[in-house]
C-alpha cells in the first residue's frame, strides 16, 4: 500500500506541474497586465506589484518548455505529455554524441536513450523574460523599503541565476559556447543583484572557459584574469594554463610565460601549468635553465615537499635528460621514501626508455646493432620492476596499485620463462591489475 501511494503521490505531483504551465498566450497576457499595473505610477510604489511582474515573467519564461523536465524518463513524460505528439523526430549527432530530438511547436526535446537529456526553446513568449524578471524583482527591493520580503526577493533573484546557469549548461551541451558563455556572464549579474548579492566565481571561469572553447579569446582573456584577481583557480591552478593559452593565442607569447610563472609559484606541481612552461622555453628557444630556477625557487619555501623534486624529474624527462630526470626522482624518494610518485616516477622513467629502444629496434635492419638494442631494451624493462614494486608495497590508493600492476605484468611477461622468480611475478601482477 506504501508503494502504491508513493507512485499516487508522485503522479499528482507531476499533474500540479503540468496545471501550472500556462500557455503561451495566458502567460503573455499574465505579463501585460502585470506590466500596466507597474506602469501605474500609484501601483509601482508597492513591492507586490513588481514581485507580480517577476513571476509573471518567470511563468512566461516556463511556459513553451511544457510540463517536462531534464532528467525525467519517457515513461514519466508519458504522464505528463497527456499524448501529446511531437511534429518531427530525428537523431542528431551534438559533440560527438548520438540524440534523439523531438521536436513540438515551442521547443526540442533532446533524449539521451531513454532520458531527457535537453531542453531547447525554439518560441519563447519573451527572448529576454529572464531579464525582464530580474529586472522586476531588482526594482521589487528598492521599493520594499522595509525588507519586509527580502527573503521572497533573494530566492526568487537565486532561482533566475540558477535558470541562466542551467541554460549555459544546455547550450554549452548544444555546441553554441559563445551562447553559454554570455549566459554565465548573466548568472553572475544575476547573483550579484542585491538583496541575494553573491559573487558567483565558478560562473566567472565557466564564462572564460565557453569563451575560450568558442573562440573569443579577448573576453576569455578578461574573465581568467578576473578570476585569478578574485582568488579564483579552478582545479590545480587550471585558471593560469587557460589564461596563458589565450595569451598565446592572441600572439602575446611573454605576456603567456609571466603567467604561467604566475602559477606555478601558487601550484608548482599542476601539470597543465608545467606543461605550458615546458612547451614556451622549448618552442621560444629560450634557455629552460629557468625552469629550474624555478624549481629551486619553490624548493627554498618547501625543503621537504618531496612533490617539488617528482616535478623536476618530470621537467627534465620531458627535456630528454634521463640521467637527471633519474636523480631527481632519486632525491625525491629520499626527501619522503613514502611517497609512491617517486617510485612511480622512477618506474615509467624506465619503462617508457624501454619502449623508445624497443621501436629503434624493430627499425634496426643490422644484426649487431639490433642485439644491442634488443639488451639495452631489456636492461631498461628490468629498470622498471624494483620502482614499480615498492611503489605497490607503499600506496594506499587501489586505482594507483591497479594502475602501476598493469605495467608490472607487462614487463614481466618478458622474462616469464628467465626464471620462476618472474612467472611467479608475472601471475601475481597480472591478477592485481585484473583487480583480484
Amino acid at each position: 500500500m506504501k508503494k502504491i501511494f508513493l507512485a499516487l503521490a508522485i503522479l499528482a505531483s507531476m499533474q500540479v506541474t503540468n496545471a501550472q504551465v500556462k500557455s503561451l498566450d495566458a502567460a503573455k497576457a499574465a505579463v501585460e497586465t502585470a506590466q500596466a499595473a507597474a506602469d501605474n505610477a500609484k501601483k509601482a510604489t508597492k513591492v507586490a506589484t513588481w514581485l507580480k511582474l517577476g513571476q509573471t515573467y518567470m511563468d512566461a519564461y516556463a511556459a513553451p518548455q511544457g510540463a517536462a523536465w531534464v532528467g525525467a524518463s519517457k515513461a514519466e513524460l508519458a504522464l505528463v505529455l497527456r499524448g501529446q505528439k511531437a511534429l518531427s523526430t530525428e537523431t542528431v549527432n551534438i559533440a560527438g554524441k548520438d540524440y534523439v530530438k523531438e521536436s513540438y511547436a515551442t521547443c526540442d526535446y533532446y533524449y539521451d536513450g531513454d532520458v531527457l537529456a535537453m531542453i531547447d526553446v525554439t518560441k519563447p513568449v519573451y527572448a529576454d523574460a529572464l531579464d525582464k524578471a530580474l529586472n522586476a524583482y531588482a526594482k521589487a527591493a528598492q521599493v520594499d523599503a522595509k525588507g519586509s520580503k527580502t527573503k521572497d526577493i533573494t530566492t526568487a533573484i537565486k532561482t533566475i541565476a540558477e535558470k541562466y546557469t542551467s541554460e549555459a549548461y544546455n547550450q554549452y551541451s548544444l555546441g553554441d559556447y559563445l551562447a553559454a558563455s554570455k549566459l554565465f556572464e548573466k548568472s553572475v549579474a544575476a547573483s550579484g543583484t542585491a538583496p541575494y548579492s553573491v559573487l558567483d566565481t565558478n560562473a566567472i571561469y565557466n564564462a572564460g572557459f565557453t569563451a575560450h572553447a568558442g573562440g573569443d579569446y579577448n573576453k576569455a582573456k578578461e574573465l581568467f584574469r578576473k578570476c585569478i584577481d578574485l582568488g579564483y583557480y579552478a582545479t590545480d591552478g587550471d585558471a593560469f594554463a587557460k589564461l596563458a593559452d589565450v595569451m598565446t593565442r592572441l600572439d602575446d607569447p611573454e605576456g603567456s610565460k609571466n603567467v604561467l610563472e604566475e602559477g606555478f609559484k601558487a601550484f608548482p606541481q599542476s601539470q597543465s601549468i608545467l606543461i605550458g612552461l615546458i612547451n614556451y622555453y622549448q618552442q621560444s628557444g629560450k634557455d629552460t635553465d629557468r625552469l629550474f630556477e624555478l624549481i629551486n625557487e619553490a624548493k627554498r619555501n618547501e625543503p621537504n615537499n618531496a612533490s617539488l623534486y617528482y616535478v623536476e624529474g618530470n621537467i627534465r624527462k620531458q627535456l630528454g635528460d634521463f640521467d637527471g630526470a633519474l636523480k631527481a626522482y632519486q632525491d625525491c624518494a629520499g626527501v619522503n621514501p613514502s611517497y609512491e610518485f617517486a617510485y612511480i616516477g622512477q618506474g615509467i622513467l624506465f619503462y617508457d626508455k624501454a619502449v623508445e629502444v624497443q621501436e629503434q629496434a624493430n627499425n634496426e635492419y643490422d644484426d649487431a646493432k639490433y642485439m644491442k638494442l634488443v639488451a639495452e631494451f631489456e636492461k631498461n624493462l628490468k629498470g622498471c620492476i624494483e620502482p614499480f614494486e615498492k611503489a605497490v608495497e607503499i600506496t594506499k590508493d587501489d586505482a594507483i596499485r591497479t594502475s602501476v600492476a598493469e605495467y608490472l605484468k607487462n614487463a614481466c611477461y618478458r622474462f616469464r620463462e628467465e626464471s620462476a622468480d618472474f612467472a611467479a611475478k608475472y601471475e601475481k601482477y597480472t591478477k592485481m591489475a585484473a583487480g583480484e
